[in-house]
């Protein structure tokens, strides 16, 4: 009998979750709960390299636990835990650091984008390849669905697990594989990057009004006139039109594009459209949701208890062949 695949993912809580984290992370997340023993995390230390309000960290633990649920994630298929719940992580994490040479981490291209990007380059942020490295081998992780800039720090996590391997001679930890959908691997944001919360350049899943209309119709394009011929290809707004639109009704907005005599507003308020119905039932779930926070801690709860009982299980031998003895049991 072939053994059931464990589906390894996380996202940080700093801040709301937009567009570019549905189609590129969450999207396939409550897919792939269909399809093995998903454990899903709350990167709440993570979040630390860019997020100092603890207050704000605390809402937006709960934020991002109502919109995963909202948007499908059921908590019978998959676990759904806060990453602080789970303190084998950090344990593995300090391991896995020690046999980390320095070089490797100075090549981390995340690393030198959020520096980029404008935010301290501080010690977590420097060695944070190596935590995410632990989040993914503590739980035996065999898939783990990521974003193409991600797919580095996948390749340092397999050189660590076969590094910890080959010391201590033994299959103590699970070379793991990446699952990215190249479609959807990059979504741009309002400004034409790649869309993110370093950047300031998102559109929020769950924003409404007046709010999202602002954020769609900020969305930078070129200086051709309403009435010349555009090209589709190199627009942003088509771009995120393609996330959200069939085939047959990108091909017709396409053809409107170049046709002539069709602005870049119209083509913003169709996207608008657009988003307002696809997540209309999710939004409406999540207000339901919100009017009882039991049940959304009761979630978390459960979801940190399972965890802990399986990155113990790998945690034990690995404590025993590295000779770190506890003098105490852990509750």
């Amino acid at each position: 009998m072939s053994k059931t695949k464990t589906i390894l993912s996380g996202i940080q809580p700093s801040g709301k979750l937009h567009i570019g984290n549905y189609f590129g992370a969450i999207r396939q997340h409550i897919a792939m709960q269909e399809e093995g023993e998903a454990f899903y995390f709350i990167a709440n230390y993570h979040s630390l390299t860019s997020l100092s309000d603890g207050e704000q960290l605390r809402q937006n633990t709960i934020d991002v636990t109502l919109d995963y649920l909202a948007l499908g994630l059921d908590p019978e298929k998959a676990t759904f835990f806060a990453q602080s719940d789970v303190p084998q992580v950090t344990e593995l994490a300090w391991m896995l650091g020690t046999l980390c040479p320095v070089s490797l981490m100075e090549k981390g291209v995340s690393y030198k984008d959020k520096i980029a990007a404008g935010l301290s380059p501080n010690i977590g942020l420097f060695t944070y390849p190596i935590l995410q490295a632990a989040d993914i081998l503590i739980y035996h992780s065999d898939v783990v669905p990521v974003g193409e800039d991600q797919k580095q720090n996948i390749e340092i996590t397999r050189d660590l697990a076969g590094k910890f391997n080959h010391m201590y001679d033994g299959e103590y930890l699970v070379i793991p594989e990446e699952h990215i959908v190249k479609s959807v691997a990059v979504v741009p944001g309002v400004d034409g990057r790649k869309m993110s919360k370093s950047y300031d350049n998102t559109i929020n899943i769950f924003a409404e009004g007046k709010a999202l209309k602002k954020r769609v119709m900020s969305i930078q394009t070129d200086s051709t006139p309403l009435d010349e011929p555009k090209d589709p290809g190199t627009c942003n707004v088509f771009a995120l039109i393609k996330l959200f639109a069939d085939e047959e009704t990108q091909a017709e907005i396409a053809d409107k594009y170049r046709a002539g005599g069709y602005g870049y507003g119209h083509a913003k308020k169709e996207l608008l459209g657009m988003i307002k119905e696809y997540f209309g039932e999710a939004r409406e779930r999540r207000r339901e949701l919100a009017l009882d926070l039991d049940y959304v801690h009761d979630v978390l709860r459960e979801g940190s208890k399972k965890a802990r009982e399986r990155a113990e299980t790998v945690m034990e031998p690995i404590r025993e062949v590295t000779g770190i003895v506890r003098h105490f049991k852990h509750v």
